[in-house]
């Protein structure tokens, strides 16, 4: 006699993988199903897909997108079914006791197709928040810009503006680049545009770049930034200039 016949009739033994990967069984329905998948390479496939899955999602959380739920609910009636009776058995009419754990059951039956979609969702989006200043990242080469960032030796000068915007320098040596972040900050006047610059260590300013015309932006600025000693922003005339045609109206002094 198979574990498919010493099942109680009427139940999917099956439909257990879900709740076991999880540790959601008792003592009682943890052993038959143990003894079940000694029998079920099936079974043991699953659960071991499941457990992996609910590994990943042991790590710290990321806000998945509002439309996941949406694309989950949608997809629950994809769900494995409950296999066909065989012939000849009978249900019979199950206490409140049955009909509770046959309700848990389906609603942890639907647990393979939400971790798959989270594990799914983690592997598409969730890499780029795990990696930590100087790790390599696993996944696509990152840009030039978050190499800046992510640098050993990055440091940070801040500047506050009287209108409660921000603008901040981060230089790397190691990397000879330089980004600046926004936040908040108002676009140029029209016809105008913000224009940057590396002073070299003879004073001069050169051209390294106009601004977005968004309020946060992160731009990385053009140029060798590797012993530059300061960044500045003026406004000149749409397209930029080759030299500055204003003062400053911000200068980020760097250390040497």
């Amino acid at each position: 006699m198979t574990d498919h016949d010493q099942a109680p009739r009427g139940s999917d033994v099956h439909a257990l993988s879900g709740a076991y990967a999880v540790d959601a069984l008792d003592d009682v329905e943890r052993a038959g199903f143990e003894k079940h998948l000694r029998e079920c390479p099936a079974c043991r496939a699953e659960v071991e897909s499941l457990q992996e899955a609910a590994a990943l999602l042991s790590t710290e959380p990321t806000a998945p997108p509002s439309e996941l739920r949406d694309r989950v609910l949608a997809g629950i009636d994809q769900v494995r079914p409950l296999p066909p009776l065989r012939s000849g058995s009978t249900v019979a009419e199950p206490t409140d006791a049955l009909a509770e754990r046959r309700r848990r059951r389906l609603r942890l039956g639907r647990l393979p197709l939400l971790v798959a979609a989270a594990a799914v969702l983690i592997a598409a989006v969730g890499g780029a928040f795990w990696l930590q200043p100087g790790d390599e990242p696993k996944g696509p080469e990152i840009t030039a810009a978050e190499k800046v960032l992510r640098a050993e030796d990055a440091t940070r000068i801040a500047k506050r503006f009287p209108d409660g915007s921000q603008a901040t320098v981060v230089v790397s040596r190691s990397e000879g680049r330089a980004v600046i972040l926004t936040d908040d900050l108002k676009p140029a006047p029209d016809g105008k545009d913000y224009q940057l610059w590396l002073q070299t260590p003879a004073g001069e300013l050169q051209p390294a770049g106009l601004m977005p015309d968004t309020r946060d932006t992160t731009k990385l600025l053009d140029g060798d930034a590797s012993r530059a000693t300061g960044v500045g922003i003026t406004v000149e005339p749409d397209g930029g200039s080759e030299q500055p045609t204003s003062e400053p109206i911000a200068f980020f002094a760097l250390d040497a």
